[in-house]
């Protein structure tokens, strides 16, 4: 997978949520996590939520869609509490 996101849109989440952009990409590699459509939020393009641990074992919330050339760009990322 190929991965892209808006430069200040990172520094923006890293400032509110405390989750870097660095950190949610690894989300993808945890073998459990769950996705689904996020329709809520899907007016001008498919959203979607996959939820799993990052590398650093924090569970993640990271909405992303698709671009073109096979991109995944990720739009914001937070974590999850109980």
């Amino acid at each position: 997978m190929r991965f892209t996101w808006d430069p200040r849109k990172a520094k923006a989440n890293l400032r509110k949520h405390g989750v870097s952009f660095d950190e949610a990409l690894t989300v993808f590699d945890d073998g459990n996590a769950d996705v689904e459509f996020d329709i809520a939020h899907s007016d001008d393009e498919d959203r979607y939520v996959i939820r799993g641990y990052s590398d650093k074992a924090r569970r993640l919330a990271v909405i992303r869609c698709y671009r073109q050339g096979g991109f995944v760009r990720i739009i914001s990322a937070r974590k999850i509490s109980y």
